[in-house]
């Protein structure tokens, strides 16, 4: 496969789905296998992966708590339409009410905005 980009690195929390207790450890083991560097945040200290934490307690707020599901396979395709609608719809302060589309769009091609 030729991708268009490589994954150098990925950082995320101390949680055994990212680092595990073993050294066969299906995530480890495909970082290992793609040359992908691990990084993790320090542990006991939220706010250095607060970016990642809000956008939970924003699907946790706007999406999961007022939705019903009526099966997995509801609840899963409604988390596809959400992310769809948080992506592509909802303006985000933090990026000066862009979506976070917009502001792709912005950062690769900054002079057609």
């Amino acid at each position: 496969m030729n991708a268009a980009y490589t994954i150098e690195q990925v950082y995320s929390d101390n949680g055994l789905e990212y680092r595990g207790i073993e050294q066969n450890h299906a995530f480890m083991k495909l970082c290992k296998e793609n040359n992908i560097e691990q990084r993790f945040t320090k542990v006991k200290h939220p706010q250095t992966n607060g970016k990642a934490e809000r956008v939970i307690r924003t699907i946790m707020e706007m999406w999961h708590k007022k939705t019903e599901f009526k099966n997995r396979q509801h609840r899963k395709l409604d988390l596809i339409r959400f992310v769809n609608y948080y992506n592509t719809v909802k303006p985000h302060a933090g990026i000066n009410n862009l979506t976070p589309m917009e502001k792709l769009i912005e950062y690769f091609y900054p002079t057609e905005l």
